[in-house]
């Protein structure tokens, strides 16, 4: 199967190789932290240690910060002040990064095209993204980066190009390009993307060659490719208040038809275990089952559930 080669809108940067986003020898200029990254160095402090190991990037890089009388100063990224330290131990659903000028300022946009907030919310692990509000990732119990592993678990085997309908911080698309020849990845809002260039987690969805980033809503850009250009569709919507075109019969026939034979389908859903996500889950079924999928399968695991199209 040949993929699809034609982009509707990227912006190129250079590309750095196939290096995990989570392994911590990575090397990057951002100095962005939240409460997580400032309490060690709080605490430190407190103790009278002349050094740290702490991480200048909400935890995707690691090194020995001294601990000096203004601040935690980092070898090659600068002084973050004691007073900044504080503020952040106090606001524990913000990011921070420090822009030209020095200052410190929380990551975060509002979109006048979608009227939506975006901001960068932090974990122990990779930070999610709140969309008005509503975290775009599980963080109950785990993170978002392992959300999304147990997502490209449950879709199991693919090769090829693979299709990720909605780009966010570009977790999925980074994970899936470790095995695909091409991932397609759209997004609707360039808010969106504004917030994901300031995520150090998400700095591959940029740099990496195997990736095609689309702007654009996926309920339009998918009538775009052709029948059967993917081998894999990784379907992550947000919620049905957010993305309601996104869980219709007319939107799954397409993503039936964009899927070669036998492609498979993971459609994240919500918790199945909760009267909504169960609710939500058969709908989600009779619709996919309409489309043409079959062997339709929970995924409890990822909250959601996996379909084939029969070969």
């Amino acid at each position: 199967m040949n993929c699809v080669t034609w982009t509707i809108s990227t912006i190129p940067r250079p590309h750095g190789g196939k290096t995990s986003v989570n392994e911590k020898n990575v090397q990057n200029t951002y100095f962005i932290m939240s409460y997580v990254q400032a309490r060690p160095l709080l605490q430190a402090r407190a103790q009278g240690q002349a050094f740290a190991t702490g991480s200048p990037d909400l935890g995707r890089t690691w090194m020995e910060a001294e601990i000096t009388s203004r601040g935690a100063l980092f070898p090659g990224r600068g002084l973050v002040e004691w007073e900044e330290l504080l503020r952040f131990e106090k606001k524990e659903n913000s990011c921070f990064d420090r822009d030209e000028e020095g200052a410190w300022t929380a990551v975060k946009t509002f979109s006048e095209e979608t009227g939506r907030s975006y901001s960068l919310y932090p974990t122990a692990g990779a930070p999610t993204m709140l969309v008005s509000g509503v975290p775009m990732h599980r963080i109950k119990g785990t993170d978002p980066w392992k959300d999304t592993q147990e997502k490209m678990k449950a879709l199991g085997a693919f090769h090829g190009c693979v299709l990720d309908t909605a780009t966010g911080l570009g977790y999925t698309a980074i994970l899936a390009s470790e095995k695909a020849q091409t991932v397609h990845t759209v997004e609707l809002d360039p808010a969106a993307v504004s917030i994901a260039r300031r995520n150090p987690w998400s700095e591959e969805l940029f740099s990496r060659p195997g990736i095609e980033r689309h702007l654009g809503d996926s309920a339009e850009v998918v009538h775009r490719f052709g029948n059967g250009a993917f081998s894999a569709v990784i379907h992550d919507p947000p919620e049905p208040g957010l993305g309601g075109d996104l869980y219709s019969l007319e939107f799954y026939r397409e993503l039936f038809r964009v899927l070669g034979r036998g492609g498979r389908l993971f459609h994240y859903v919500g918790n199945p275990e909760s009267p909504s996500g169960a609710r939500m889950t058969r709908g989600v079924v009779r619709r996919l089952s309409e489309a043409g999928f079959g062997k339709i399968v929970p995924a409890p695991r990822a909250f959601g559930v996996t379909a084939v199209k029969p070969g």
